[in-house]
């Protein structure tokens, strides 16, 4: 997919698996998700981070789908986690998922907790179709 540029000026720090910008041509259709965690359809929670990120990005995949998209049409990941200690396990995952080559902008944001005490992460993906 080669509609969206990437890039990572040589004026800023080199990224550990993310784009410093990412630029979305005219005419696009942009996709949201929600905050999407690491729980089935069923309601059953994964345990553990390295369980818990591949659900949440496999939940992510599926909420793009839904909309028509896939992994190659993210430029924008938000990343959650109550711990950064665990930031290997989530990249190595997250990279099973997305273009090393051209990888999406990102930002992680550590929080106090999320909406049940037993979630550890929660990412949120946005997209760009081309038209």
């Amino acid at each position: 997919m080669t509609h969206i540029e990437f890039g990572t000026p040589p004026t800023l720090p080199t990224p550990n698996g993310y784009s410093h910008v990412a630029s979305v041509p005219p005419g696009s259709r942009l996709i949201w998700t929600s905050g999407q965690v690491p729980i089935t359809a069923d309601g059953t929670p994964a345990v553990g981070w390295e369980a818990q990120t591949r659900l949440v990005m496999q939940n992510v995949g599926a909420a793009l789908d839904a909309a028509g998209a896939a992994w190659e049409h993210v430029f924008k990941l938000t990343i959650f986690v109550v711990d950064t200690s665990a930031l290997p396990v989530v990249r190595a995952v997250r990279d099973e998922f997305i273009d090393l080559e051209r990888p999406p902008t990102s930002s992680l944001v550590q929080v106090a907790g999320l909406f049940r005490p037993d979630l550890l992460i929660e990412v949120e993906a946005v997209a760009a179709v081309p038209a």
